[in-house]
């Protein structure tokens, strides 16, 4: 298999667990009404899905990092395999925390194994290796909404039964991708401790340590705007709108299929424009967009809206992930599984949160407030220019290799 062929196959693995693990808040209207779970009760169904996740990421990735297990990567989809029929048939709010729990644990093995590779694999192109990867989860978040207009309404809870065919057939890709993983795996010698090019040990430290934690706050801006619109904008559409539930899936749908178009050019482009350049924009050009989303009066302007939401905010996240990677690139998997495991928790987070004020004051004043969060992205200045980040990059030394078969 030629690198290439094995990207894409991780990029259709991913896009089969996203499909997968989308199908959590596509259902949400589904089973607002037939459990009569209240707002604060889907809160926590996103919750338990994304902190499951969030926690679990970067302790598979700490723990790959001196240890790699290419075989996690199939049976990781057998958790989501089990996740999938729970959730076809769970009888009540309990059961569907359970297998959401389940879907969690699958996808807190695939993000930072299958990244790894990924990055691996890239050689100087990571940017667009890690959009390759990257785009194969956003089409599978876009199919969430067509899946609710398409099959859950018609069919309801048990309809996601069929996704236990979408696991199966990744679970057989996944194999495949374990073995080459496997056969080419090369451990690289240790490299020498030695100084960052751009200054001492410890001003090296600060100056990672602080450009994570600026990561960090634009990935919070970014995941939880998207799950105010991934889990409530579609009861906003409903009620401001006057419109059915699969045509507000479709709305939807118009900004995840955008995200899924800015996650492919987004990481070419940063390897010709710049990590942080790309970054920035990725944030805070949404912020003019998510600003008006709100004052809208009709569908048309709405998924206007959201085509331009969808591309400029997905745009960045594939980037994101190289430039944390390449702050620490002795840790790829620590770094990915965090990267990941942050962006699920806050959307863990953020869906409880604002479920509960969805409860309380309305789904108004949720997706109204949120529109503020891309502004964020002015944090982005901050961060090291691509120059000094290839510096410290440098100064770290360099991770394990992939052999290009």
């Amino acid at each position: 298999m030629t690198v290439f062929s094995v990207l894409f196959m991780i990029s259709s693995v991913h896009l089969l667990n996203d499909a997968i693990q989308s199908v959590v808040p596509a259902m949400f209207p589904i089973l607002h009404e037939s459990l009569n779970l209240s707002f604060s009760q889907i809160g926590l169904i996103g919750f338990a899905l994304n902190v499951t996740a969030s926690i679990l990421q970067p302790l598979i990735g700490l723990y790959t990092d001196t240890k790699p297990k290419p075989y996690l990567l199939p049976i990781g989809i057998l958790f989501t395999l089990a996740g999938v029929v729970g959730l076809a048939f769970a009888p009540s709010f309990l059961y569907i925390m359970l297998a959401v729990i389940l879907i969690g644990i699958g996808s807190s093995v695939l993000h930072p194994e299958s990244s790894r590779v990924a990055y691996l694999a890239a050689g100087p192109r990571r940017g667009l290796a890690q959009s390759i990867f990257q785009v194969g989860g956003n089409m599978g978040q876009a199919l969430a909404p067509v899946m609710t207009a398409l099959i859950f309404v018609p069919l309801g809870q048990k309809g996601v039964a069929w996704f236990a065919i979408a696991a199966i057939v990744a679970l057989i890709i996944q194999t495949k991708v374990a073995h080459w993983y496997k056969a080419n795996l090369i451990a690289s010698p240790k490299p020498a401790k030695k100084e960052a090019v751009s200054g001492p040990v410890g001003a090296r430290g600060a100056i990672v340590g602080v450009s994570l934690v600026i990561l960090l706050m634009l990935l919070f801006s970014k995941f939880v705007y998207l799950s105010s619109m991934t889990g409530f904008y579609s009861f906003y559409a409903i009620d401001r709108f006057g419109i059915s539930v699969d045509q507000a899936q479709l709305i939807l749908f118009a900004l995840l299929f955008a995200g899924m178009a800015g996650t492919f050019f987004g990481g070419p482009l940063a390897d010709r424009l710049g990590r942080r350049n790309m970054i920035w924009f990725s944030i805070l050009g949404t912020a003019p967009f998510s600003l008006l989303l709100p004052f809208v009066h009709s569908v048309f302007w709405a998924v206007v809206l959201c085509i331009f939401i969808g591309f400029i905010l997905m745009s960045g996240f594939s980037v994101i992930v190289v430039y944390a990677q390449e702050l620490l690139p002795n840790k790829v998997g620590t770094v990915s599984g965090l990267v990941f495991g942050v962006s699920f928790g806050l959307g863990g987070v953020g869906s409880a949160v604002l479920g509960k004020v969805a409860d309380v004051s309305g789904i108004d004043l949720v997706i109204q407030v949120c529109a503020y969060l891309p502004l964020l992205g002015l944090l982005a200045a901050f961060l090291p220019t691509d120059r000094k980040l290839h510096a410290l990059s440098a100064g770290a030394g360099s991770s394990p290799v992939i052999a290009k078969a």
